[in-house]
């Protein structure tokens, strides 16, 4: 069964899997990587893992230069397939580039669906926040991804900076 969970240290073997499967190094829409991070070791991952979590809770300023956001695993028997990351509001890199959502699915669990069923979950938990509507953003040419955002209801506005920026209304 796929759920979206909550980042959580007891998947570390699994979410190094996922990891070495995109390649180290490599960014990945969603995850919450930051420079700096360190995935290896238990004490980094659980380290990483925490900032996580503690980046959802809005009784806590953010980070400088940074926003409240909800980060969730897509998660199928074990297995770390992907993730997807809400951010609560936007600031100008967000509006001009980076939008509310952002998601990946690793490799081979591609062309499955992940994608468009974890955006319709995180859509539940926008709403719950208040929002009503979010923009979601990719890459120009990223045909799969652009797919994802229309069947969702995104409407493209306009394309800065190599992204084409999508709005879904989520009010109701």
């Amino acid at each position: 069964m796929t759920e979206l969970i909550a980042p959580t240290t007891r998947l570390h073997r699994a979410w190094l899997e996922s990891r070495d499967e995109w390649g180290r190094g490599v960014h990945q829409d969603g995850a919450g990587f930051r420079s700096g991070d360190e995935y290896d070791s238990a004490e980094g991952f659980a380290t990483w893992v925490a900032r996580l979590r503690a980046e959802e809770d809005v009784t806590v300023p953010p980070a400088p230069n940074w926003v409240h956001c909800t980060y969730r695993w897509i998660v199928e028997d074990g297995r770390v397939l992907g993730a997807i990351a809400l951010r609560h509001e936007l600031n100008e890199m967000l509006f001009t580039i980076g939008g509310h959502i952002g998601y990946g699915v690793r490799p081979s669990a591609r062309r499955r669906g992940l994608a468009s069923w974890a955006l319709a979950e995180i859509l539940d938990e926008a709403r719950k926040l208040g929002l009503d509507r979010v923009l979601i953003t990719c890459d120009v040419g990223n045909t799969g991804s652009a797919r994802t955002i229309l069947k969702a209801g995104g409407v493209l506005e306009d394309v800065r900076e190599g992204k084409q920026r999508y709005w879904i209304a989520i009010s109701g």
